[in-house]
């Protein structure tokens, strides 16, 4: 069992393995480079992804389902928001706190990227797929792991969360 990231045309189907990977680097990058109430929310709806909290094979989301933003300028900004923060994962920014080595990060990163340099956010984007409100942003800060997390909600960001290796 997987899960799948689309992007338009394009898709991302990971194992779960693959998908622990992909969130857990790309979360690093993200908690470090949020200052918009955007990129907040982009931050929650990857906290969703985590599958120690919501399942295994449970998780995915398609770029059509974001609210990329209202306006042409707004939309350009978000996406270049989810663009920045893959090139900082690309350069294996803090993958050190992971506590292993994600071989094929690298090559997940990459096949993101080329799909959200693809996508076409539009403004009449349908939000079935639960992108975050406002109000649900990841505002807090794991204070262990400077994680941006779904905390109150939860006890902890993903390294918080990750079960413990015997």
């Amino acid at each position: 069992m997987g899960n799948v990231f689309g992007g338009g045309e394009q898709s991302l189907y990971l194992s779960n393995g693959g998908t622990e990977a992909l969130v857990e680097v790309l979360m690093l990058a993200v908690s470090d480079l949020a200052v918009d109430v955007w990129d907040y929310r982009f931050a929650a709806l990857l906290t969703l992804q985590d599958q120690n909290v919501m399942g295994r094979g449970a998780v995915g989301f398609d770029l059509q389902d974001i609210a990329w933003g209202t306006t042409p300028r707004g939309r350009a900004r978000s996406k270049d928001f989810v663009l920045r923060a893959t090139t900082l994962a690309l350069s294996r920014h803090r993958w050190s706190e992971l506590g292993y080595e994600p071989p094929f990060a690298q090559d997940y990163l990459l096949r993101f990227k080329a799909m959200v340099e693809a996508f076409e956010p539009s403004a009449g984007t349908h939000l079935a797929g639960g992108f975050p409100g406002p109000e649900d942003r990841a505002v807090a800060s794991c204070p262990q792991h400077r994680i941006l997390s779904a905390l109150p909600h939860w006890d902890g960001c993903f390294l918080c969360t990750k079960p413990r290796q015997s």
